[in-house]
């Protein structure tokens, strides 16, 4: 039963509730289409002059793909402008769980306009597997001076914040209570703070991520200089912690982290309080 004010349960064409994506998948393909497409930024369709009906751009050709295979609760949105194109310009994965959850496994939405930064290949050009596979230290520093945060190959389109309600509203028409994600960074995980979420494991970490960039503290004493990561000063922004922390500052890798958000609360959740912009 949905619970957001304005929102109702999620239905086939002859009434039956749909409450997995797996429910979903088992729908003819314009039908489970049409109710995708409700997750994708309605301002990203006009941005790129894309049809919300056909999903094509003004040269006839397709430029949104969901894959949602029957039978499986899992699904994926690709928006690309060419077929070819390396990058998406929306990317995201969910997935349904074991515990009526739905899982929020990555979303990415890139500005082709602006620069890339190879920061996910490693120095031969090989898939680095978000930097766990080798990392690329150039295009690192390059990106991380040009603002970005780690892991992002380009700036992006600023519109999370018009994705998550409607993603939330989906999930809501679906009956299902939770979210849940596991942030791949120190700043996706503070970003999700702020959409109210809390922690399922992690919260210790960050804040001790927090006392330990304090002034006097032990990351705070590792801040040297000896990378370009590791500047005095730049535990004050959640940018320069989160590329701090990717370069390895802490004593443990960044793992384990996981968060999850109720439908309709926010948790009230700041573990990086005394932050600066920037």
């Amino acid at each position: 039963m949905a619970k957001l004010p304005g929102n109702e349960q999620l239905c086939d064409h002859s009434g039956r509730p749909l409450r997995t994506l797996a429910d979903i998948n088992g729908l003819e393909l314009r039908q489970k289409e049409r109710i995708y497409s409700g997750i994708v930024p309605p301002r990203l369709f006009s941005m790129l002059a894309v049809s919300k009906d056909t999903f094509c751009g003004g040269d006839g050709k397709r430029k949104v793909r969901f894959i949602a295979p029957d039978g499986l609760g899992l699904l994926r949105i690709e928006v690309r402008m060419a077929a070819d194109d390396r990058d998406p310009v929306f990317f995201l994965d969910i997935a349904d769980t074991h515990f009526r959850q739905m899982e929020l496994l990555f979303c990415i939405i890139n500005d082709l306009h602006a620069p890339r930064f190879n920061v996910d290949v490693d120095s031969c050009g090989r898939d680095n597997c978000f930097a766990t596979m080798g990392r690329n230290i150039p295009e690192e520093a390059r990106a991380m001076a040009a603002g970005l945060f780690p892991n992002q190959t380009h700036h992006g389109l600023r519109l999370f914040a018009e994705f998550f309600p409607s993603f939330e509203r989906f999930v809501d028409a679906l009956g299902i209570e939770m979210i849940v994600a596991e942030p791949l960074t120190y700043d996706n995980a503070i970003r999700y703070e702020k959409y109210g979420f809390d922690y399922l494991a992690g919260r210790r970490l960050m804040q001790r991520i927090n006392e330990g960039f304090k002034s006097g503290g032990d990351l705070y004493r590792r801040l040297d200089g000896s990378t370009p990561f590791r500047m005095p000063g730049v535990g004050e922004t959640v940018h320069g912690r989160s590329w701090a922390i990717h370069d390895g500052l802490l004593d443990d890798v960044w793992d384990g982290v996981r968060i999850y958000k109720m439908i309709g609360k926010n948790a009230g959740v700041n573990t990086f309080p005394e932050q600066r912009r920037g």
